[in-house]
């Protein structure tokens, strides 16, 4: 007697895992993510599958072995089935969305190779400064920027941009090179930090070490007018406006060059509730009187 095998137009959740080559919680996971409509369920309440899931999944298996991101995978046939291809085009659709998304994430691949072979190049810690920043300290001796102005660089450039760490660069290249400038900062930085909780706000220390701050901010400033540094200075700010033209909603100046604040960055002001210093009331105290000192003494 002759007989012949009649496949099942349905099959349940197992066998299609398993015809496909995958399991059923991986499936079950298809469908929480919108990349495979859930199919009906039959009358004992179990998921049925038809000859178009299969091929939806032997698809999605094949280019999810490629190493594309389920997400994509999605993202691809959604597209697809939004610009109304028809069944003839489907799969050149998602294949041509799928080498877009490829080719984006090699992009983004080569920008964290760079970034990454840059930070080992440059030392970890350099490294995690923008090139404008670090391209200004790459020639100063080994050794000579400390972790702590480093540390300040890039607490300066998260909040004001490359171009304003840069800008502060000059501080610590005056350092490096001064070791006379730098005894004294170490001298004056101790001091601050001696103004501890123990302290009062109205002890005469706190007066005292204001006016040493200021004092030594002066000698820094007058060492950076008479070296090259302030040229320097100047040649970046007229390179930065030439490559950053300010906008109209900018203005010209400092407004416009505020620009230079890198994409995340923040105001001083919302910096200022965000960025936790573990100063004491003396020592902040001392710092507004050496601001005072500052501003009383500059030409009205």
């Amino acid at each position: 007697m002759y007989s012949s095998f009649i496949p099942p137009r349905q099959v349940r959740i197992g066998d299609a895992a398993a015809f496909v080559g995958t399991t059923p919680r991986a499936i079950r996971h298809y469908h929480e993510i919108g990349l495979l409509p859930e199919p009906e369920r039959g009358g004992d309440g179990r998921r049925r599958y038809g000859y178009e899931d299969m091929i939806r999944l032997l698809w999605i298996r094949k280019t999810a072995d490629a190493g594309i991101a389920l997400d994509d995978i999605r993202d691809a046939f959604a597209d697809t089935a939004s610009a109304g291809a028809d069944s003839d085009h489907d799969i050149a659709g998602v294949l041509e969305r799928l080498e877009e998304t490829l080719v984006a994430q090699e992009a983004e691949l080569r920008r964290q190779r760079t970034a990454v072979r840059r930070m080992r190049t440059e030392g970890s810690r350099m490294g995690l400064l923008s090139d404008l920043v670090t391209s200004r300290l790459t020639s100063l001796p080994e050794g000579s920027v400390r972790r702590a102005d480093l540390d300040s660089l890039l607490v300066t450039e998260r909040i004001f941009g490359p171009l304003g760490a840069a800008l502060q660069a000059t501080r610590f290249i005056a350092l490096a090179t001064h070791s006379d400038l730098r005894e004294e900062s170490d001298r004056v930085d101790a001091a601050e930090e001696a103004l501890d909780d123990t302290v009062a706000v109205d002890d005469p220390r706190v007066a005292q070490v204001a006016a040493e701050r200021h004092a030594f901010e002066e000698v820094l400033q007058a060492v950076i007018e008479d070296s090259d540094l302030a040229q320097s200075d100047d040649a970046l700010l007229d390179s930065w406006d030439a490559s950053h033209p300010a906008t109209a909603d900018e203005g010209e100046g400092e407004a416009g060059r505020s620009s230079g604040r890198g994409q995340g960055s923040m105001s001083a002001f919302e910096a200022t509730g965000k960025m936790p210093y573990d100063f004491s009331p003396a020592r902040i105290r001392c710092m507004e009187l050496a601001g005072e000192i500052a501003a009383h003494e500059s030409p009205a």
